[in-house]
């Protein structure tokens, strides 16, 4: 059997993160990737400087197409910036059993912000629920639950607990944002509490780090790992991924990690 991994999310023109990351991602660990593009971003390193969201008929229709053909096994869902692709989504995810990564894109590494204000809640509602695993980072964790920003491994907790409540399965809360020498991300099952610990990686070809940890999840998930493995691994790859991509020489600005840092050197 074929590994399919499904990724849900916008386009980014300089390739370093969205679909494209995501698909470098699950090519790297072996998955086969298929791809339901939500908006088209014309960005570079330096930044985003237009956007236009593609409408919820043709999700819809991309949905339809991949569903009836391909069997997919896991799916990632990245920028979702308006109500209507939301909830487009998220009745198409009710007739499927695969599991889902929720990555709540609503700002991009460069400060420009990938979600309408309005969309926030009906993220909460409508895709919160029917995600297997919910991966924001600390500012992201931030806005799901309406508290201020952690600053420590309590508040990182307590806000994980808060999202599950909203329905996740479980959360992974990213601290790459954060301070110390080591990054750490919690996972929160509802249950049981695990910590994952890397150290930081003084690079600025960062652009993509969250799509790229999400679409590894992922592809894991989809090669039929348990969502703890699945973590672990996506972690390792990333951390890999960020150290090679120091020496990648991509764009004037926040370049992005090197994900086939394994088959040929930056």
């Amino acid at each position: 059997m074929t590994a399919i991994a499904l990724t849900i999310a916008g386009s980014d023109s300089g390739g370093g993160a969205g679909i494209q990351a995501d698909l470098k991602a699950f090519s790297a660990l072996g998955a086969y990737g298929a791809s339901v593009i939500t908006a088209i971003t014309a960005q570079n390193t330096r930044g985003v400087s237009a956007v236009e969201d593609i409408s919820a008929t043709m999700i819809a229709a991309q949905m339809d197409a991949v569903f009836s053909d391909l069997d997919i096994n896991a799916i990632k869902i990245g920028m979702v910036s308006r109500i209507d692709t939301i909830l487009t989504i998220s009745a198409k995810l009710r007739e499927q059993p695969q599991p889902v990564v929720l990555d709540p894109v609503m700002v991009a590494t460069s400060g420009d912000r990938l979600l309408q204000e309005g969309a926030i809640e009906t993220l909460r509602t409508e895709l919160l629920p029917q995600s297997t695993l919910a991966t924001p980072n600390l500012p992201e964790a931030a806005l799901l639950t309406g508290t201020a920003i952690a600053k420590d491994r309590d508040a990182m907790l307590k806000q994980a607990e808060l999202i599950v409540k909203l329905g996740a399965r479980a959360v992974l809360i990213k601290g790459g944002h954060g301070g110390g020498e080591e990054s750490v991300d919690l996972l929160f099952d509802g249950q049981a509490v695990q910590e994952f610990a890397m150290p930081r990686i003084e690079t600025k070809n960062d652009h993509g780090t969250g799509c790229t940890l999400a679409a590894a999840i992922t592809a894991h998930l989809a090669l039929g790992l348990s969502l703890v493995d699945a973590v672990g691994l996506a972690k390792d790859y990333l951390q890999g991924a960020l150290a090679a991509g120091r020496d990648l020489h991509v764009g004037s600005g926040h370049g992005p990690v090197h994900h086939f840092y394994r088959w040929w050197p930056a």
